[in-house]
């Protein structure tokens, strides 16, 4: 405890806490309508388009990067979802397609022009996150503040519509919803969630976040508002307990968080089965 409080005493590991623990949150709070709506791969894919833009960004050498990630990011998602609706072009297959295609395509521009001496320590740090938890600035912990703000509040404000529209898209059209909006929202806001989380997860890592914390609470509950509440709980303890464990043990921040999340899912699944038992 003493080594720990050693620890918090510096603002960067506060940074990486904060940043953490909010990008748990909202991975979780979306992750549940993912899963149920058999579109889990649909983080991993965004991750690899991110990964690509990264690339991009330090082939032009931009100053920030998100500046250029962000937006293609989130322009990937919305074609994504449009060729995921499409009959010729399945949602898993769209999904590979692009996924293959942006990682393939960043790692050959790292290659061709790299800037860096140590490329394979460039894209190890971008695919599996960060070994440092120094690289947080201030500036981008505020960022993740603000953008989480507004993942949370759109999630609250859309409950009612997102719930319909994860359940049966169908009869909520015939309702006068505008499903294809809303998913459309739910794509963008997925998007945002990946670029926040590549800093500290890496691109490869993000989805992780987005499926285990779901699917270990569905292991024990059934009401889709008690899975949303326990799996956002989950995941922001996964996350919390994960970047101490990283900081006190020296381990990458990603990994560790993850590895986590996979202990939690085993005890979620222990305990779903000694609850059926009953």
């Amino acid at each position: 405890m003493e080594k720990l409080m050693m620890y918090l005493s510096y603002p960067f590991v506060r940074y990486a806490l904060i940043v953490g623990v909010l990008i748990a949150l909202c991975s979780s709070l979306l992750g549940v309508t993912l899963v149920l709506k058999r579109f889990s791969f649909i983080g991993d894919g965004l991750s690899h388009v991110a990964f690509g833009a990264m690339a991009i960004a330090s082939v032009l050498q931009f100053t920030n990067r998100m500046l250029l990630v962000l937006p293609i990011t989130v322009i990937s998602a919305i074609l994504l979802l449009r060729s995921g609706q499409n009959t010729k072009i399945k949602g898993d297959a769209a999904i590979a397609m692009i996924s293959v295609g942006a990682l393939a395509f960043g790692y050959l521009l790292m290659n061709i022009f790299s800037t860096s001496s140590n490329l394979s320590g460039d894209v190890c740090s971008t695919l599996f996150g960060s070994t440092s938890i120094l690289t947080l600035t201030p500036g981008e912990v505020w960022l993740c503040v603000v953008l989480s703000a507004a993942v949370v509040f759109i999630f609250i404000f859309f409950y009612n519509k997102i719930f319909a529209v994860t359940f049966d898209e169908d009869f909520s059209k015939a309702t006068g919803t505008r499903a294809d909006a809303y998913n459309l929202m739910i794509a963008v806001v997925i998007a945002v969630i990946i670029v926040l989380a590549m800093n500290l997860v890496g691109s490869l890592l993000i989805s992780a976040l987005v499926i285990f914390p779901a699917l270990s609470a569905m292991r024990v509950l059934n009401n889709f508002r008690a899975v949303t509440v326990c799996s956002a709980v989950l995941s922001v303890i996964c996350a919390f307990s994960g970047i101490v464990v990283s900081i006190l043990a020296g381990t990458p921040v990603g990994s560790t968080i993850v590895a986590v999340d996979a202990a939690a899912f085993i005890v979620c699944c222990i305990a779903g089965a000694l609850k059926g038992g009953r």
